[in-house]
């Protein structure tokens, strides 16, 4: 991960700055493996954040607030007893490790002054907070709890013993000598890469800051040990001495690099020269980690609704697809309902041929052009009029499965496709706000509980996606049903010119004409547009219907996003991504 020591000792040193003898006003816990310390100077308020997440573990500053619940869980409560009105007094490193331990101030429940040390362990899923006290070195509570059964090395309970966590034995670069740095590189096999072997024997490297040092001592980032002479070795143990030259001093170049969309990648405590081909911002450590993890956890958020909705959605289409095939089954059924009929009337029309206890009788059907012979099950215990009756009630009843299965078919498969507009829909989302509609849409149709929020805001007006054709007009684009409705059927106008993908789930899209004639090149792109915004973004020659907003109508009682239109025509054209990007306003 990116976060590692070289990253810890530059936030440290920031926080010396910003928080030594600050007074500790609140504390929370937003999430189970995360706590915001709100810590007050004169002039001056700060917001830290500790988390022991697995992926996500780290010490900063921050800027975000989050949500808290509406009670805190019980770590909380113990550190709002033991620190809150507490003073920071000291905030120490061991080495580059990734451990930090604040050392505050407080009050017993006597009122006498002690001193509490806050443990903040990052080492991905070992990760943890741990509140010690420093005088008989007993934990007091910590946000992960375990025994002996989940590690060998130590327990982390109430009343036991905090012990460190282990040793990892690497060299520390501010101590290092040349011979035992060249020592412990060449006791590595000659077919490892030299990034891994800078990590792994340095304290405080990550690969990122390992391949950084390989850049900056002019070598190949992928080289390997069996291609390392003498000039490799000297050049390596050069830089390192100049980087740790600079840790000595406190010298840090926090850098953050941008990827082509302009999101964080990668963040490191020195600047990232062997990213020259990307963009790269500097600034304080403490802002460059938030900025990267705040991006880092909203896409995460995005990925967890994603994946949320799309599986409550495919699961309800699953269902229905199983509904679809029995409702199916069940007309085939009732399609025989022809049948009982004309047995019935065959009879009817040769009851004096008949008599009571035939098991079954070959009649001439005289419905059928060539006058085939039918053979008619019968009823031993019934006569033949009664046969006859008992097979209208069967058509009276298969008539009437009939026509109810069909409707009920018909409704299925409007509900499927309903439902494959929201599926369309939630994978071309691109923000966690269009999920959160979706998700609002799904809870209004029944396919969710409502959610618990005990402030719900008002929702605002839906945002469609805004485009400015080469000729000059502007093309809307729904990004969901609630959008498509609010476009099509509250924001255009009669004129404009409303365009969908033939037959393929995708957005409305609306061209606002203003009353003028559109050119065929507006006609196109905005087609071009409905197609890339549709199940057949990855298709070629996608038909898309166009036609004037008031051919466009919404029956009653129809679910988001459903219209039908008359008088359309329909243009051939394909999704272009190029387009998009030149066409956004």
């Amino acid at each position: 991960m990116p976060f590692d020591g070289l990253v810890l000792a530059a936030i440290r040193k920031e926080l010396d700055d910003e928080l030594l003898g600050g007074r500790i006003d609140k504390i929370y816990q937003p999430s189970p493996l995360e706590v915001h310390l709100l810590i007050h100077r004169p002039g001056t308020r700060a917001r830290l954040l500790l988390s022991a997440h697995p992926e996500n573990a780290r010490v900063h500053l921050t800027g975000r607030v989050r949500e808290n619940p509406p009670s805190p869980p019980v770590f909380c409560m113990v550190l709002r007893k033991h620190l809150e009105g507490g003073r920071i007094r000291g905030i120490h490193q061991r080495g580059l490790d990734r451990v930090l331990v604040f050392q505050v101030q407080s009050y017993n429940d006597l009122g006498e002054p002690c001193l509490k040390e806050l443990v903040c362990e990052i080492m991905g899923r070992h990760s943890n907070i741990i509140l010690v006290n420093p005088g008989t070195k007993q934990i007091i509570d910590a946000i992960k709890r375990y025994t002996y059964a989940v590690s060998r090395h130590r327990e982390v309970l109430p009343g036991r013993e905090y012990i460190p966590p282990p040793e990892q034995h690497k060299l520390n670069p501010l101590e290092l000598k040349e011979e035992e740095f060249r020592q412990a590189l060449l006791e590595a096999p000659l077919e490892t890469p030299v990034a891994a072997i800078l990590q792994r024997i340095l304290d405080g490297i990550s690969q990122v800051m390992a391949r950084e040092i390989l850049y900056r001592a002019g070598l190949a980032q992928d080289l390997i040990l069996d291609h390392c002479g003498e000039y490799e070795l000297v050049a390596l143990w050069r830089t390192i001495k100049q980087l740790a030259g600079a840790i000595a001093r406190g010298e840090f170049q926090p850098s953050l690099v941008l990827d082509e969309q302009g999101g964080p990648r990668e963040f490191a405590a020195f600047d990232l020269t062997h990213f020259h081909a990307f963009t790269r911002r500097q600034g304080n450590m403490n802002a460059l980690v938030d900025l990267f993890y705040t991006a880092r956890e909203e896409e995460q958020n995005y990925k967890s609704k994603k994946q949320s909705l799309l599986a409550v959605v495919r699961r309800e289409m699953g269902r229905l697809s199983q509904k679809l095939s029995l409702q199916e089954e069940s007309l085939a059924k009732a399609e025989r309902a022809d049948e009982y009929r004309i047995f019935g009337e065959l009879i009817m029309a040769n009851l004096y041929r008949l008599e009571k206890g035939l098991s079954e009788v070959t009649l001439e059907n005289f419905y059928d052009p060539e006058k085939k012979m039918v053979t008619i099950p019968l009823d031993p215990s019934l006569s033949p009029v009664q046969n006859a009756q008992a097979y209208f009630k069967k058509y009276t009843k298969a008539k009437q499965t009939r026509e109810e299965t069909s409707k009920r078919i018909e409704q299925t498969r409007r509900e499927l496709e309903y439902l494959k507009d929201v599926e369309t829909s939630i994978i071309l989302a691109t923000s966690v706000s269009e999920l959160v509609e979706i998700r609002e849409e799904l809870e209004e149709q029944g396919y969710l509980k409502p959610s618990n929020r005990e402030k719900k805001k008002e929702p605002g007006k839906p945002r469609p996606l805004v485009f400015t054709s080469t000729d000059g007009f502007t093309i809307l684009v729904g990004r969901n049903n609630k959008q498509n409705d609010y476009l099509t059927l509250r924001l255009a106008k009669d004129d404009d010119i409303w365009l969908h993908t033939r037959n393929i789930p995708g957005s409305h899209v609306l061209i606002r004409t203003g009353g003028r004639t559109v050119p065929e090149t507006t006609l196109t792109e905005a087609a071009s547009l409905a197609a890339y915004f549709s199940r057949a973004r990855e298709s070629q020659n996608v038909p898309v219907d166009y036609t004037l907003r008031r051919n466009v109508h919404k029956p009653r009682g129809a679910r988001p996003g459903y219209v039908i239109y008359t008088g359309q025509r329909t243009l051939t054209v394909n999704p272009d991504q190029e387009l998009v990007e030149r066409l956004k306003a």
